[in-house]
């Protein structure tokens, strides 16, 4: 049975402890492979919490003490988010006895343990035995005319696509998505009005179809009424009029976990007649997008073992532009870095590390050695403005803070660049022209690496071209695009980290006592799955307004100095003055001074936003609803409940004349792995990666 990346724990958030320094029994027990392999990333390596909650401490004892097999059965069931029964049945025995051991929760009896799960490979083959097209009656053919005539027909389809210019990328046609947010500038806007604010209520599902299993967050490309997907590995074109699945490529890929599992990058890219193709194991494939056949696959070598591609790459005058990210702790000494690979053949043309060495001009880390720089992520696809030539992508901050907690010497700075900042590459050169960093010395893992956004507004009473990007803590910062000088920024409102913000600089203060103490809680809001995350931005250039999918959280947080590689933990809280409402979509008015509406529900969100010319917008939650709500004012239109959380990124395209919008159902991101603990109410009894197409009527 393959078994896929990541068993991540973070639903056992039934404590949501902080990290506590483990007890002499727990440092006495070995952690089992399984354990290692797969677990560590999310909850350390003796179980005293990463990304996830820690699996020890009172809390968890309290809650488990005596329920061995109820544990081992809950992590059998429902571990990871998005790949339950991804281990066989010894291996979650190996797991819980583990937990079990360092907690002194009982024993696990051998009839206890659950029957392993079958494989799906294994099930479709005690189905398929005996069949009657095969097996001990042989082969039957059943290629007859109707099957001729179906193939050829998508045949013909798939061969008429036209290649993808640079000129459609720059101006592609309203009907298509050829991009992760549709267009370079990153805006995520629909120019389709077909579903509007009064036929919206009439809206109803085309076509689904079931993708093979795994994490999330999936953003499909729409080109001349074929839909280009990836789940899990498997990449497909389907009839976006259909839902037929006219090829599909399968090259899934096995990685160690960081943090939540990933089984698949959030976006792909296309140009000419290529689909680009990033996956967690680091090699960018080259398909033809009109038959799915390989062309070109290469490896992007690094150092360390936990790099990763979980964007997807940004197309720019030919080179492939892809952002590498999982650079956290002693995994990958150095930091992260972007390439550029050539569009015919795949061959590195140029690489740019997104953190400053010693003895460079903006080296920054306390006179830190290199192997002891870590993080400058690039979590997120790259955008591009014709008008200044330049690429901007967006970065982490680190996982170890201790060279930054150390107190600097005289002429030592501690910035800490590249991390938390905008880069404004060449794109045929991978030179820096200029950079920005929203938050220098940024120790709580509240990082700015989202889509940087292109617009025009007006500023001063003139057109200016911005970039503009929203960290975690809720702060948008808008910049000159051509010279990355600081304009202006605008706060939700819903963080404490930061209470100054100046401004001709954009220097941040940070709050008196929200500085890291070793071993000791300070509370700070927001949580660092953030007031917003990966689920993107929409803009509407018409009316100046971005809009925003959040969720409302506090944590305590804690340095660990102790710990070696990943020494910063925290626990999820509500706000102090929370009502039970976590969930919000924000309007924000970005050229004027004040923000503008806001709808507030109980879940969380959890999906991407798109706005469209038709006057709506649509978005996702926790609660298993997918909502179209008037741009203009925030009121809920339409909705429809699917069988999964809506987590990925919906898209609009036209096909026969009629407007369509596509969503993605199933599990396994940072929102639905940690928010979801808000609204236990919401509870999931199943994954299911399905697509929908609403449309037109």
């Amino acid at each position: 049975m393959r078994k896929k990346s990541g068993l991540c724990l973070l639903s056992l958030l039934v404590a949501l402890a902080l990290p506590a320094i483990l007890s002499a029994g727990a440092q006495a027990s070995v952690a089992p492979a399984p354990y290692t392999e797969q677990c560590a990333g999310c909850h350390g390596r003796t179980l005293q919490g990463a990304f996830g909650p820690a699996l020890s401490g009172d809390a968890f004892r309290k809650k488990w003490a005596g329920k061995v097999a109820s544990l081992r059965a809950y992590i059998a069931k429902s571990m990871p988010p998005g790949q339950a029964g991804v281990l066989n049945g010894a291996q979650y025995d190996q797991v819980t006895r583990y937990i079990a051991d360092v907690n002194k929760l009982g024993s696990l009896a051998a009839d206890d343990a659950a029957p392993p799960p079958q494989a799906p490979a294994e099930a479709e083959a005690a189905v398929s035995e005996g069949n009657v097209a095969g097996g001990q009656f042989g082969e039957a053919d059943f290629d007859d005319d109707g099957f001729k005539a179906e193939m050829e027909r998508r045949r013909k389809l798939l061969a008429s696509l036209s290649e993808v210019t640079d000129a459609e990328l720059l101006a592609p046609a309203p009907s298509d998505w050829l991009q992760w947010r549709r267009t370079y500038d990153a805006q995520g806007f629909s120019p389709l009005a077909g579903i509007n604010r009064k036929n919206v209520i009439s809206l109803g599902m085309r076509w689904s179809l079931a993708l093979p299993q795994g994490t999330n967050q999936i953003a499909p490309l729409v080109h001349e009424g074929v839909i280009f997907a990836n789940s899990a590995g498997t990449v497909m074109a389907i009839e976006a009029d259909t839902g037929t699945v006219l090829w599909q490529y399968s090259r899934p890929a096995k990685v160690k976990p960081l943090g939540p599992p990933v089984t698949n990058p959030r976006s792909m890219a296309l140009y000419g007649h290529s689909l680009f193709v990033p996956t967690v194991d680091n090699h960018m494939l080259a398909l033809d997008f009109r038959t799915g056949e390989l062309l070109w696959d290469h490896h992007v070598e690094g150092p360390g073992e936990m790099l990763r591609m979980t964007a997807g790459p940004v197309v720019v005058h030919g080179k492939v532009i892809q952002g590498i990210s999982g650079c956290a702790g002693s995994y990958v000494p150095g930091g992260c870095f972007i390439v550029a690979l050539d569009s015919r053949t795949g061959k590195e043309l140029w690489r740019f590390n997104t953190i400053a060495p010693p003895g460079s001009p903006d080296d920054s880390w306390n006179s830190a050695p290199l192997d002891e720089r870590v993080g400058g992520s690039v979590w997120t696809t790259g955008s591009y403005d014709q008008s200044t030539g330049l690429v901007y992508l967006g970065t982490g901050q680190t996982y170890r803070i201790k060279p930054l907690m150390e107190k600097s010497a005289a002429g030592q700075r501690d910035e800490a660049l590249y991390t938390n900042t905008t880069l404004a590459l060449e794109p045929d050169s991978g030179k820096l022209v200029w950079h920005y960093q929203h938050m220098a010395r940024e120790l709580w893992d509240l990082d700015w690496s989202f889509e940087r956004t292109l617009a025009t507004i007006p500023v001063d009473g003139k057109p200016r071209r911005v970039v503009m990007t929203m960290g975690k803590i809720g702060v948008l910062d808008v910049l000159d695009a051509r010279t990355g000088d600081y304009l202006f920024s605008r706060d939700l409102g819903l963080q404490d980290l930061v209470t100054d913000i100046d401004p001709k600089t954009g220097r941040k203060t940070i709050r008196a006592g929200a500085e890291p103490i070793a071993n000791e809680a300070v509370p700070i809001c927001p949580f660092p799955s953030g007031i917003r995350n990966f689920p993107a931005t929409s803009y509407d250039e018409r009316s100046g307004t971005l809009y925003i999918p959040g969720t409302e959280s506090c944590m305590n947080y804690m340095w660990r100095p102790q710990e070696a590689d990943w020494d910063i933990a925290y626990q999820m809280l509500p706000r102090p003055d929370s009502d039970g409402k976590f969930g919000r979509v924000d309007a924000m008015d970005v050229r004027g001074k004040a923000n503008g509406w806001n709808v507030r529900r109980r879940a969380g969100l959890s999906s991407a936003v798109v706005a469209t010319q038709g006057g709506l917008l649509f978005e996702g939650a926790l609660d298993r609803y997918f909502r179209a709500l008037d741009s203009s004012s925030g009121k809920e239109l339409w909705s429809a409940r699917l069988p999964d959380v809506p987590n990925a990124f919906p898209v609009s395209y036209a096909v026969g004349g009629k407007q369509c919008i596509v969503i993605t159902t199933g599990g396994g991101g940072p929102t639905d792995a940690t928010y979801s603990a808000f609204t236990p109410e919401n509870k999931r009894t199943a994954s299911a990666t399905i697509m929908f197409a609403f449309c037109e009527r």
